[in-house]
């Protein structure tokens, strides 16, 4: 059985299936969650590894796998909460921590994708893979009953973990850091691995495969040449106090702020219309935006802090957001990848830290020395290793 969904309101999020030159070696599902761009970003460098090595991958949106309007209308009550009322999704993710059971419950009301998702699995590919809690806790409930018997990997893309990223029955949890790793293990998971983040080879390099100069990437975002420049990013939905964030860094004088709006237009409108910070858009080319900076302040703990590190260019969490910006920020500190600024009395000392502190071209070392996630996939799949 075959399924076929197109997305006309995400763009081609859900792909047709994809085969390397080199030959199929297996297939593997992929399933992500278009709520803010990290998920997919994941998905995408994990399909890219998995079909560099030969696998045919087909990688799908959550929200599209769940019918009619109620994936988009999940999503959208979602988005507005983080961004009108972001401390309710605090309140939300501390009724999942003393309730068990209120998890169980919200894992439970995700079945409405469970028609998709066994369509999708009755292909036979190899291996499924989530990048979206939504979707491991589906797919676990799933592989609980029986009803798919391909081994499920959730591949956990936060630094901390909420109650609806594990599932006990699903096979493999993978982590960015022992922390997450034993945090996953705290909640239940069976098999954990700490492997080496999914971010794109092309950070670690100035500027990317082109290796432009810092100069040059200034030049191609029109960016001021002679500037001390930090970054400000609040994700892909520019969500929390980057406004405030931008006007106490430039109150420093230690730097010219430049806020990456991301797809927020009413925040890009307010920034340019304010004049006291640069504002930036949708950014498709983020390796020669970091390449052309020479710091970054950031509140979520997502992909675009995964991103800057792997690009090694000096990052810290400021003003982070309630809920999973607060549990990533505490963890990211805790494992010394990102200082956690928290008073605004020790802004102008953590930035001049981070001004301070080299950009090396390069991941964090302790990377270097973890498995790939197509290895570990592999592990849990023998037949296609």
């Amino acid at each position: 059985m075959s399924l076929n969904i197109t997305s006309p309101s995400t763009g081609s999020r859900v792909m047709p299936p994809r085969t390397s030159p080199g030959g199929q070696t297996g297939l593997v599902d992929i399933v992500s969650g278009s709520f803010g761009a990290g998920h997919d970003a994941a998905a995408r460098e994990i399909a890219l590894r998995l079909e560099t090595r030969g696998y045919t991958t087909r990688t799908w949106d959550i929200v599209d796998l769940m019918p009619g309007p109620l994936g988009r209308t999940v999503r959208a009550g979602y988005l507005r909460q983080i961004q009108s009322l972001p401390a309710t999704w605090s309140w939300t993710l501390n009724r999942f921590e003393r309730h068990p059971a209120l998890a169980r419950a919200a894992g439970r009301a995700l079945g409405s994708a469970d028609a998709a998702l066994l369509a999708l699995a009755a292909d036979g590919a190899d291996a499924i893979v989530s990048t979206h809690p939504f979707a491991s806790q589906a797919l676990g409930g799933l592989r609980e009953q029986g009803l798919i018997t391909s081994p499920v990997v959730t591949y956990l893309t936060d630094m901390s973990v909420h109650p609806l990223w594990v599932h006990a029955f699903v096979d493999l949890h993978l982590a960015l850091n022992e922390l997450p790793a034993r945090e996953a293990r705290h909640r239940g998971a069976k098999v954990v691995r700490v492997v080496r983040p999914a971010v794109p080879d092309r950070f670690a390099t100035p500027g990317g495969a082109r290796m432009t100069s810092p100069s040059q990437s200034r030049q191609a975002f029109g960016l001021p040449l002679n500037e001390r420049l930090v970054l400000v990013t609040g994700g892909s939905c520019g969500i929390g106090a980057l406004e405030r964030t931008a006007a106490e860094i430039a109150a420093t004088g230690l730097a010219v702020p430049v806020v990456l709006c991301g797809r927020n237009r009413r925040l890009l409108h307010r920034i340019r219309a304010n004049g006291s910070a640069i504002g930036l858009g949708w950014i498709d080319d983020m390796p020669s935006l970091l390449n052309a900076v020479d710091a970054v302040v950031q509140n979520s703990g997502g992909f675009t802090s995964l991103e800057t590190l792997a690009a090694g260019v000096p990052i810290i969490t400021y003003r982070c957001i309630s809920g999973h910006g607060e549990t990533n920020a505490r963890a990211l500190d805790k494992a010394g990848l990102v200082p956690w600024i928290q008073e605004r009395g020790d802004l102008d000392t953590g930035l001049g830290v981070a001004l301070s502190t080299p950009h090396t071209y390069q991941p964090p070392t302790s990377w270097l020395r973890r498995v790939d996630v197509v290895d570990a996939i592999a592990s849990c799949v023998p037949a296609i290793s």
